[in-house]
Order: C-alpha cells, then sequence, then structure tokens
C-alpha cells in the first residue's frame, strides 16, 4: 500500500508517473510495467486461516438456529452455485449449537450412567435399580409435552434441563422404593399391604420435593427478561417432567414393583458333592485373602502423608477461608432506614420515612481486593511450607528406620559372632584351657551387644510412631531396605538463589505484601464516602400552589432524593495509621531479609556438614569397610588356632564393629544431610 501526500494524488495520472527503482539502478514510471485504472472494490477484506472471508450476518426471531441454517443450505446448494475454491461456512450461534450438542451427547449418556450406578451402589440389586430407573422415561414424557404446550424447540438449554430432571425424578422413587424395603424388613410380608403403606407414608415427602422443585422453577418459566431464552426452556422441561413424573411415581412404579417382585429365580438343588468342593475353595479363598502388612517406599509415605496430615488439612481449610473471604470485597455498610412521626411540619401529625445508603470511594474496594488477593497468596504458601515441612519430617524417619534396620541385621551378625566365641570360652574353661576371666569378658561383650539390640529395637519403634503418626494411618507397614543400603545422591550444588524456592522465605516477603496492601486499604478509606438516599413524607395542610390555597391530607405524599459527600475531618489520626502500616511493613521486609540470611547460612552449613559426612563415607567404604571384613577372618581363624588370645580377638571384633556400625552411621548421616538440604531448597 503506498499513500501519496495532498499534492501528488489529485488524479489517477499522479499514479501512472510514480517511478519505480529496477535492477540495474534506473527507474521507470509505474504505468510501463502495470496498468492503471479504477474499478470499484471492497473497502476491507477479512482473511481467516490464510483465506479471505466474506461475513454475512444476521439475526433470528421466532425460530430455531438449527431450522433456519438447514433451509438456508438447502436455498442456496439449489439456487447459488460457486466459483471453484469457494465454500460456506456456518458460525456464530449455530456453531455453538453444533459444539454444545457435541457435549451433551457425551454429558446426557454420562449422566444417565452414573444414576444407575449410583442407584446399584445404593440398594446393591440389578433389579432394584432398574425400577427406579423406570421414573427417567416417565419425567421425560412431561418435559417433551411441555415443550410442545408452550411450542419451544428442543435447545440445549432443554438438554440441561432433562439432566437436572432426571436427578429430582429418580429422588422420588428412591423414597419410594426404600420405604417398601424397611417395611419388608420390619415384617410386613404382604406386598400390597406394604405399597399401600408405604405410598401412605412417603405421599407427602414425594408431593412436597415435586411442589417445591417446580415452583422454584416458575420465575424462570415466566421470565421475559435478558437470558429468558436460556432459562424458560430449562425451566419448563423440569416443571413438566416433575408433573408427569409424581404422578406416575405414585401410580405406575408400586405397580411395577409388584411385577418386580414375582420374579423369582428359580431354586437348585445342590448336591452334596457341590457343596464339599465350594467348602474347600472358600477356605483356600479365607485362606489366599488374610491380610498381609503393606510394603511401602518413600514416595508411597510422603503422598500418604501429604493426603492424610491434619495439619496439611488444617491449612487447606485456611486457604479455603481465604478464598471465601475474597468474595466478600465488594461488601456495603448498613442501609440506613428512619421512620418520623409528629409535628415537625406544623401542628398536624405528620410521617415520613427516609432510606439512605453510603458508598465508599472506588478505589477502596480495589484496594481491600488486592489486600485479600495477598491474604489468599501467604495461605497457600503456609500452606505448601507446611507440606515441605511434612515432607522432610516423613523422609528423615523413614531413612532412620531404614538405617536402623540395616544397623539391627548387622548387630545380628555381630551376635552370632560373640555367641561364637562365648560357647569356645565356655568349652575351653570346662576343659581347664582358660581361667574364668575370659568366659566372664566373652559374656560380659555378648550382654553388651544385646543391650544394642535392645536400643535398636527401642528407636525404631520411635521412629516407626513418629512415621505413622505424620502419615496418620492406622494400617501396619514395612519399608522397603535393599541388601546393598546406599546413601542418597545430591544433584545439586551450592548455589545460594534456590533459596528463592524455600516456601517459608516466601511466606515472610508475602506478610511484608499484606502490611503494603493493608496500608494502601487505609490510604484508600481516607477519601471522602458518597451518600444517596430517598425520603417520602406527608404534608397536611394548607399549602400555597400557584397563589391558590390547596389542602392536603395524609394520602398526599411528598418525595424527593438526596446525594452527599462524607469528607474525613481527622486526617492526622489516619495518616498516623498509615504512618504505622508502614513502619509495620518495613519491619516485616527486614524480617523477611534477615530470614533469608539466615537460611544462606543454614545452606551453606549444610552442605560443609553434606561434604564432611560425604569424605567420612568414602573412607570407610574404600579402606576401613574391607579392612574390617579382613579382621574378623583373620581373628577368627587365628583365634581358633590359638595363634591370638581371647583379648586380641575381642580387640579385633570390637574394632570390626565400631568400623561396621560407624559405616552405616555415615550413610545415614548423608542421607539426613541430603534431606536438609532438599528441605532448604524446596526441592
Amino acid at each position: 500500500m503506498v499513500r501519496l501526500d495532498s499534492t501528488h494524488r489529485n488524479n489517477i495520472e499522479d499514479v501512472s508517473h510514480l517511478y519505480i527503482p529496477t535492477t540495474n539502478g534506473t527507474q521507470i514510471p509505474l504505468s510501463q510495467v502495470a496498468e492503471i485504472k479504477m474499478e470499484l472494490g471492497p473497502a476491507q477484506i477479512s482473511r481467516e486461516d490464510g483465506k479471505r472471508r466474506i461475513v454475512v450476518g444476521f439475526n433470528i426471531s421466532g425460530r430455531d438456529v438449527a431450522s433456519v441454517v438447514t433451509d438456508i443450505q438447502k436455498e442456496l446448494n439449489e439456487k447459488v452455485k460457486l466459483p471453484e475454491g469457494y465454500y460456506y461456512t456456518y458460525g456464530g450461534t449455530f456453531e455453538n449449537l453444533q459444539a454444545a450438542s457435541k457435549r451433551l451427547m457425551i454429558a446426557l449418556p454420562v449422566a444417565l450412567a452414573l444414576i444407575f450406578m449410583l442407584l446399584y451402589f445404593t440398594f446393591g440389586s440389578v433389579k432394584q435399580a432398574t425400577l427406579i430407573y423406570t421414573a427417567i422415561p416417565m419425567s421425560a414424557i412431561g418435559g417433551v409435552f411441555a415443550l410442545l404446550i408452550r411450542d419451544m424447540p428442543f435447545s440445549i438449554s432443554a438438554g440441561i434441563g432433562f439432566i437436572a430432571l432426571f436427578g429430582v425424578a429418580v429422588l422420588n422413587g428412591i423414597v419410594l422404593i426404600g420405604t417398601f424395603n424397611q417395611l419388608e424388613k420390619d415384617g410386613m410380608t404382604d406386598i400390597i399391604q406394604r405399597i399401600k403403606e408405604g405410598t401412605k407414608i412417603r405421599l407427602r415427602p414425594v408431593l412436597m420435593t415435586a411442589t417445591v422443585a417446580s415452583l422454584g422453577f416458575l420465575p424462570m418459566a415466566l421470565s421475559h427478561s435478558a437470558g429468558a431464552e436460556v432459562q424458560k426452556p430449562l425451566a419448563t422441561v423440569v416443571i413438566g417432567g416433575l408433573l408427569t413424573a409424581t404422578f406416575l411415581t405414585l401410580f405406575v412404579l408400586p405397580l411395577l414393583y409388584v411385577m418386580f417382585s414375582k420374579i423369582r429365580k428359580p431354586k437348585r438343588k445342590v448336591s452334596a458333592t457341590a457343596i464339599i468342593v465350594f467348602a474347600l475353595f472358600s477356605f483356600n479363598v479365607a485362606n489366599a485373602q488374610t491380610p498381609t502388612t503393606k510394603t511401602i517406599s518413600v514416595d508411597d509415605a510422603i503422598s500418604t502423608a501429604l493426603k492424610n496430615n491434619l495439619e496439611i488439612q488444617s491449612q487447606q481449610f485456611n486457604v479455603q477461608s481465604s478464598i471465601t473471604l475474597k468474595k466478600s470485597v465488594f461488601e456495603l455498610p448498613k442501609t440506613n432506614v428512619n421512620f418520623q412521626f409528629g409535628q415537625y411540619n406544623s401542628i398536624n401529625q405528620d410521617k415520613a420515612f427516609q432510606v439512605s445508603q453510603s458508598i465508599p470511594f472506588p478505589t477502596y474496594f480495589t484496594a481491600k481486593s488486592d489486600l485479600y488477593k495477598a491474604e489468599l497468596q501467604s495461605s497457600e504458601l503456609q500452606k505448601q511450607a507446611t507440606a515441605s515441612e511434612i515432607k522432610a519430617q516423613v523422609q528423615y524417619w523413614f531413612y532412620q528406620l531404614q538405617y536402623l534396620q540395616t544397623t539391627k541385621k548387622q548387630l545380628q551378625s555381630l551376635d552370632s559372632l560373640y555367641n561364637d566365641f562365648v560357647s569356645a570360652a565356655a568349652l575351653r574353661y570346662k576343659t581347664g584351657e582358660t581361667n574364668l576371666l575370659e568366659k566372664t569378658t566373652a559374656e560380659t561383650k555378648r550382654g553388651q551387644l544385646s543391650q544394642l539390640l535392645k536400643q535398636n529395637e527401642t528407636d525404631f519403634a520411635t521412629a516407626y510412631n513418629s512415621l505413622k503418626t505424620l502419615m496418620n494411618t492406622s494400617e501396619d507397614f514395612t519399608i522397603t531396605v535393599n541388601d546393598n543400603w546406599q546413601p542418597l545422591v545430591l544433584i545439586s550444588s551450592f548455589d545460594t538463589t534456590l533459596l528463592a524456592n524455600n516456601p517459608s522465605l516466601k511466606v515472610l516477603y508475602q506478610q511484608a505484601i499484606i502490611a503494603e496492601q493493608n496500608k494502601k486499604l487505609e490510604t484508600a478509606s481516607t477519601l471522602p464516602d458518597f451518600n444517596v438516599g430517598y425520603f417520602n413524607q406527608s404534608l397536611i395542610g394548607v399549602q400555597s400552589i400557584n397563589g391558590a390555597d390547596v389542602n392536603f391530607d395524609g394520602s398526599k405524599r411528598f418525595q424527593g432524593f438526596n446525594v452527599g459527600i462524607i469528607i474525613p475531618i481527622t486526617f492526622f489520626s489516619n495518616a498516623s495509621k498509615i504512618k504505622s502500616l508502614d513502619y509495620k511493613q518495613q519491619a516485616l521486609q527486614k524480617e523477611a531479609d534477615n530470614g533469608k540470611l539466615i537460611l544462606q547460612n543454614q545452606l551453606q552449613n549444610a552442605f560443609q556438614q553434606y561434604n564432611q559426612n560425604l569424605s567420612q563415607y568414602n573412607y570407610y567404604k574404600s579402606t576401613a569397610l574391607p579392612n574390617a571384613d579382613i579382621i574378623i577372618s583373620t581373628a577368627k581363624v587365628g583365634f581358633k588356632s590359638g595363634d591370638i588370645g581371647y583379648i586380641e580377638y575381642l580387640q579385633a571384633l570390637q574394632t570390626a564393629t565400631d568400623v561396621q556400625l560407624s559405616y552405616l552411621q555415615s550413610v545415614n548421616q548423608i542421607n539426613q544431610s541430603i534431606i536438609n538440604i532438599n528441605f532448604l531448597t524446596n526441592k
């Protein structure tokens, strides 16, 4: 597109004389390479998906969209032949209708299937679920006839009305059938008497269910305001369907109940052999279904804790409280209603009433909304911080259980060595090869190891109960432990920027934001408020109108409106509050900055502790642990052959025990260091 200035766009010749450059640098007039002439064309060319589009729009009144589009398609196919490459598409309300119809084709079958499934779960019988399900076609009859009577086409809103109708209609069936079943359990065997009694008992609830729902939808059915085209079909379907559903439920459903009750399964003779086979099979199944203790992983424990922990549930209620509070942003002050009676105009007894409402300045609602949003964000961050803390605690106790369980296996292995030592010492003492000191020393060492095992069991029970409390579960469980127990792997390096993900730090900074929003709200409250009102009163007595005296009684009312503005005069008080909130915001900001410094120091210390633990672990794994195995094997051979005495043997066992237990402790320390680092960085 080229736009010329006013001096060069007087006629079409100005366009013909435009010069264009060529590849060799010269310029030639546009008329040498193009035909310049005036033509009629569209003022605007619209495109969609890279193709030109012409829109023809119109509104429909008194007909449904689908039939109008069908007629248009018929006329265009018969009378209009488009050039190649041209085609029609139908959008707007018709396109929305097609999309909604596709969704309704899914929603309606799903709703019907869910209703039947819930009925089956409630009564535990396909027969009774099918019986109550018959209320759906009974209600659909009334809905269809109601649309016909009011000359309304089937629409999406009517389809939604059918879904709502089916749910209410099924409730009446549940009420009746549930009562029939209860009377049967109470000993009423006569089915006719049961139906009469049950229908009499539940007549009022059934009628009330239909009446309340119908009256509730009646304003929608009679609506003529904006949105009535959506409300009227939905309400019409529900009201018409409930009328027929109530009538048919009270008369047809009991008859169907009689028919269904007479359908009995034929009795079959069961042979003794079949009974024996069934009993054996049941016994085997019962044995196979003996409850076993569930084995869980650390991810299972975390998932259960995040789902069941009461502290997290408490934080969730805080979030819901903030969400609910946010809906009260546009709360207005209380409306003032005054009534006045007496001689306030003359000696006559006049009556008057006034209604007034104060409205805050609009920025007040904006500031209040921002404050509630900040408080909601704080609640969500607090929930995340609690979840992060619960996750770290679960990991701590889970890996503590792994450490104690692995240590127990190691202590039991060492206990077998001390048992062999005690047996050998007792035998040597019996044969006179050694004195009582060796035997007593061996038994003392084994007793010390037994005490370590008992302490391990106590620590294991404490860790198990702590983990179970965090998970808030009553089911027993075991944890997964590999035979070759290895420490966790740290995937991140030292970087203080990772603390930005710490939810506890985010909570501190969010408190500063809340204080700032409180300051803005207080500032907005200092702005003037508006006041609007209405008054209505009598002026009993003679009044002068156009020079003539006219007598007015109490039936003649005089009315008017008043509008005012409310201006605060104690600016110094509000300024002090705002200044106080500003100081509070600065204090919270400094507190958050200090919390960040503390977390940075904790993270640095955690990485230093991790590096120390990792160095210790590498030493035990590469050097000390292999040497401990050599010490034990060599000491056993030497003690049995008599090359070393019991003192050297005990020293060897003690050294090997200390090395093996220290190795397991180093693994546990690495795990706890990584858990602490991941907690600080919210990994």
